[in-house]
């Protein structure tokens, strides 16, 4: 994860450096050189894909001169990517978004005890139909719409029974399939309260700018600028649902054609061609991505 970056744009190992020393570690080492057990702890992850992303955004700002407040309409990210939207904006700095995150992943984890949360995919319902699933699944105990993904993909978050009851009514309301996902905890649902409450508490200690261009909040599905409103959704995602599909609806609505994904991976550039019609969508990750943005800048 990023090492290609790192290798090629001192821009970019310049973020990596300065995550290592917000954490006081060599999350760098871990992310390019494993054990990949410990970097798939949530804890551990949820600051390596921020570094990835900002180390992928620094790099197109030194190499191919891009500027967010010029060219970009909007920016968000999906769960923790809202952090690394946040950051790329301006709103925090990248050790404050660190240790953010390193606080998140840990709340995260320790919010339940192993074994009490599941987390399943529901493919081939629409949203309001798996909301009603997990309504019906959830029989005193909590179950809930986490992610809605868009592309007829939603993903439910609770207690293990009720998820696994979930995903046998809604298959016999017709969906696809009902996918068991290898999740280490219930991200995204009530059980994360007291996650969120850790959140509150971080988030109350650092400062917050405006960013340069508006965020699009992952539960409100609209843009946000204003400091207290952006930690007030911080908070919220927590234990709410990650709006994806009407996010990338509402700034294609606003006339957004051409979506650029920053960081590890290309899930969000599908799901983008899959929920805005007309859309284009282009991953950004490696040295020759930075290098085909500016070609394509001429």
């Amino acid at each position: 994860m990023g090492k290609a970056l790192a290798d090629a744009f001192p821009a970019a190992r310049a973020v990596f450096d300065e995550v290592d020393a917000a954490l006081g570690e060599k999350l760098s080492a871990l992310m390019w050189d494993g054990p990949i057990e410990t970097l798939t702890l949530t804890e551990n992850a949820q600051p390596a894909l921020m570094a990835a992303s900002l180390a992928g955004i620094r790099a197109l700002q030194a190499e191919a001169g891009l500027d967010l407040a010029r060219d970009a309409a909007f920016v968000a990210g999906h769960s923790l990517g809202e952090y690394s939207a946040l950051a790329a904006a301006g709103a925090f700095s990248i050790g404050d978004a660190a240790r953010l995150l390193r606080i998140r992943g840990k709340a995260m984890q320790a919010a339940t005890p192993v074994g009490v949360g599941a987390m399943a995919a529901i493919l081939g319902l629409d949203f309001d139909a798996v909301v009603a699933v997990a309504a019906e699944a959830a029989q005193g105990e909590v179950c809930q719409a986490a992610n809605d993904n868009g592309g007829g993909q939603v993903v439910i978050s609770g207690h293990k029974a009720a998820v696994e009851r979930a995903c046998e009514i809604a298959k016999a309301k017709g969906a696809k399939r009902a996918i068991p996902l290898p999740v280490s905890a219930p991200f995204h649902c009530a059980l994360m309260q007291p996650a969120a409450d850790a959140m509150a508490e971080a988030l109350a200690k650092v400062s917050i700018a405006r960013p340069v261009v508006p965020v699009v909040a992952n539960v409100r599905a609209a843009p946000v600028s204003e400091p207290a409103e952006i930690v007030r959704c911080l908070v919220e995602q927590v234990t709410g649902t990650v709006r994806w599909r009407e996010c990338v609806a509402a700034m294609a609505a606003a006339g957004v054609t051409t979506f650029y994904e920053v960081g590890s991976g290309k899930v969000l550039t599908g799901l983008v061609k899959r929920i805005a019609d007309g859309a284009t969508g282009t991953a950004i990750g490696t040295p020759d991505d930075i290098a085909a943005f500016k070609a394509s800048r001429g």
